[in-house]
């Protein structure tokens, strides 16, 4: 694994110090002696982690830390606190001012590069995420990446995976006013809970009299529903082993009994800020690329996800020796509802159309937009004759109701022309079934309208 890393200290020896570690780990290393140059370079060179000292003159670690997390184009860099402090007080002030962890001088070597390392593997899906949220069109990007979700109303709902029940109720009480905390006392329940519950965090004990905590951990990190779901770990001193091997599997945080209100209500605050930001940028992509193949209209495929799914659909047909059947339909003079009407007439005519269409389709017909006013259905496993009786159902569909447009519900007869084309055994393509099926529309057409042709299927 490799990052870059920002190593900020106005103490040479101490930049030294972090600087040989990190590189006997592979990392690149830069180096800032002081607050605005620290923010410069995050600003204007890709960097990974951040592992800022506190006590710095001018400008304290907990202002630097504050500045690049109020920056869209910095908020996402994972910041580490390192500082001889080791008051509550300090790390809460730390955590509050937007610190992803704090670690206290002299930090364990061990312990700084599993942070590190599991730090990098969160800011590489971050990235990977803002990637192809930022090369989308048009979704708002720079509104999601401005925005503050710690503040936001909603009390993150968090699961506590704990057999003690005077640990337990400490644990409720401290997060009273802070979260909805719901609570599981046997490891396996508490498991599946997770899994069937749309939770923002879940806090697990070490402290189980005949389970292992962390086979826990690896089970929820194993499991798609809940791979990304911010883990703390609430362990006792001396489990320090446990603590890192816990970070090596992929648990986000930890605390150390006894446990102090600030620092669990401020470390919960960053675990849920982060899976909201995330989530966040997971919805951007997918309903991006839903918009890239969904007619925003109808709500029906567009030419698009037809041009590249009807290869796939015809290449399975012919490997294994079964029917594909495709209809062409065309709305009967589209362009006399629209001039007659206005194009909030047609756009409700069309609406309609796609409605009765997906009606008298299968589950796994492909129904599309092709465009204005026509419109493509792929049936699989489907001969000529049956695709026929399909198309005639569907002309029947629309001829036999009036359609109603407008906010009057004025009715308006609609008909619907149609070409089935199906394919042929030999040397066909998919081009060839397109334009069988086009050749039989037009036929449609020109023989006067509200009728399906299939003889070129």
């Amino acid at each position: 694994m490799t990052a870059r890393i920002l190593v900020v200290d106005d103490i040479p020896a101490n930049v030294r110090l972090l600087e040989v570690r990190l590189l006997a780990e592979y990392f690149e290393v830069l180096t800032a002696n002081n607050g605005p140059d620290a923010i410069e370079t995050c600003e204007n060179g890709k960097v990974d982690v951040v592992l800022l000292d506190v006590m710095m003159p001018d400008m304290d670690g907990f202002e630097v830390c504050k500045r690049l997390k109020s920056d869209p184009a910095t908020s996402h860099i994972p910041v580490v606190m390192i500082t001889a402090l080791d008051q509550v007080s300090d790390r809460v002030r730390g955590l509050e001012a937007g610190a992803d962890d704090f670690l206290t001088k002299p930090v364990n070597d061990l312990q700084l590069m599993t942070r590190v390392k599991s730090l990098v593997r969160l800011k590489s899906l971050t990235d990977e995420l803002r990637l192809r949220a930022s090369t989308t069109r048009n979704i708002g990007i720079e509104e999601l990446l401005s925005r503050d979700f710690a503040t936001e109303d909603a009390k993150p709902r968090v699961l506590l995976i704990d057999e003690r029940k005077t640990s337990v109720e400490r644990i409720q009480k401290m997060l009273r006013n802070t979260a909805e905390l719901d609570v599981a006392t046997d490891p396996n329940a508490g498991f599946f809970q997770a899994a069937e519950t749309a939770y923002e965090c879940v806090l697990i004990s070490t402290a189980f009299s005949d389970f292992d905590a962390l086979r826990l951990c690896s089970q929820l990190r194993s499991l798609d529903r809940t791979r990304f779901l911010p883990i703390m770990l609430l362990a006792d001193e001396g489990e320090e082993g446990r603590i890192l091997r816990g970070l090596e599997l992929g648990i986000n945080d930890y605390l150390i009994r006894p446990i102090d209100q600030h620092e669990l209500t401020a470390r919960l605050r960053t675990q849920v800020r982060r899976k909201r930001y995330n989530d966040q940028l997971r919805a951007s992509v997918a309903q991006t690329i839903e918009m890239a193949v969904i007619d925003g209209l109808t709500g029906l495929h567009n030419r698009r996800y037809l041009d590249s799914h009807l290869q796939t659909l015809f290449d399975r047909a012919v490997a294994r020796r079964r029917p594909l059947s495709v209809m062409i339909t065309d709305l009967d003079r589209f362009k006399s509802i629209n001039d007659t009407h206005g194009h909030d007439g047609g756009d409700d005519v069309l609406r309609e159309f796609a409605r009765r269409l997906r009606k008298n389709v299968r589950g796994i017909d492909l129904a599309c937009r092709f465009g204005g006013e026509e419109f493509v259905v792929v049936m699989p496993d489907t001969d000529g004759a049956v695709a026929e009786k399909v198309a005639e159902r569907i002309r029947a569909e629309i001829a036999q109701a009036a359609f109603a447009i407008g906010a009057d519900g004025k009715a308006i007869e609609v008909t619907v022309s149609v070409g089935v084309s199906s394919l042929l055994k030999g040397t066909d393509s998919v081009a060839a079934l397109m334009k069988r099926a086009d050749l039989a529309l037009y036929e449609a057409k020109s023989g006067g309208r509200n009728r399906v042709v299939a003889k070129a299927a």
